[in-house]
């Protein structure tokens, strides 16, 4: 517990870092681009393009939620899971790729996944304004429960970060882990919610409950049902997984911390 929270103590104190880093790790990503940094924003609109065409439009059986059109329901799903998914592999490789730089300056490699977190901001706030836009000309209109997306912004950043700190320490420990992170997410990516309604689904009942304990689910829900004012986070089922969540979470962590503090001293050697 005392390492969770120095390690947790350590991204408030070098917060000034993390951000100047996640600035220039975004602009040296895409420096030798044409388009340059303008491929953060292409990329994911040409995904929601293609799932739109193939889920919305060829395999279309009515619309997932009553009085919401599939492609802003679908957008405001897609928008937090192309940023979590995408965070989740680029925090998972940047001890193994930065901690040559992390031991020539003063800062300490627990920070590295938080440069990630933050670097991929950018793209998730421009896709997020989409798809309120897409709200919008859809008479979607703002209600209280907007409020509510604070909430599961901070649930996804905590979640990303306890992601992060494991799978980045795992990754120097295991080289495979990082492939097997990839197909892992492939798959979650049908199992979270994204472009299908479980409560609308044929699935059972018992299957959804337990596809519902997925944490990923859990956000991409959440800021749905917020925009869409369609639920709050103490109402049943909301409450239960609220819990799961926060437990699997913490656990994440605790083990992602003692992980990281136990090796981070022979990650040079290791690489």
């Amino acid at each position: 517990m005392h390492t969770m929270f120095q390690i947790i103590s350590e991204q408030f104190s070098n917060f000034k870092i993390i951000r100047r880093m996640a600035k220039f790790d975004d602009r040296a990503t895409y420096q030798s681009h044409y388009l340059g940094l303008a491929w953060e924003f292409l990329n994911p609109l040409i995904q929601i393009g293609i799932y739109y065409l193939v889920f919305g439009v060829a395999l279309r059986r009515g619309d997932p939620m009553p009085g919401v059109p599939y492609l802003p329901w679908m957008v405001i799903g897609i928008t937090p899971w192309l940023y979590m998914s995408k965070t989740v592999l680029d925090a998972s490789k940047s001890v193994y790729q930065q901690v040559g730089l992390a031991s020539k300056m003063k800062f300490p490699v627990s920070i590295l996944p938080s440069i990630k977190i933050m670097g991929n901001l950018a793209s998730f706030w421009t896709m997020l304004a989409f798809s309120v836009f897409l709200m919008l000309v859809n008479h979607i209109y703002p209600t209280a429960s907007w409020i509510q997306f604070i909430y599961y912004f901070i649930c996804m950043i905590v979640l990303l970060y306890a992601f992060g700190i494991f799978n980045s320490t795992v990754t120097v420990l295991i080289r495979d882990w990082q492939i097997t992170l990839q197909s892992i997410l492939r798959m979650l990516f049908y199992m979270s919610g994204v472009l299908f309604n479980f409560e609308t689904s044929s699935f059972p009942r018992l299957l959804i409950r337990i596809l519902e304990l997925n944490p990923f689910y859990y956000v991409i829900n959440g800021m749905r049902e917020s925009l869409l004012n369609k639920g709050w986070v103490w109402q049943e089922p909301n409450l239960t997984i609220t819990v799961v969540f926060w437990t699997f979470t913490f656990i994440v962590m605790v083990f992602g911390t003692f992980l990281h503090n136990k090796f981070r001293a022979n990650f040079v050697d290791l690489i």
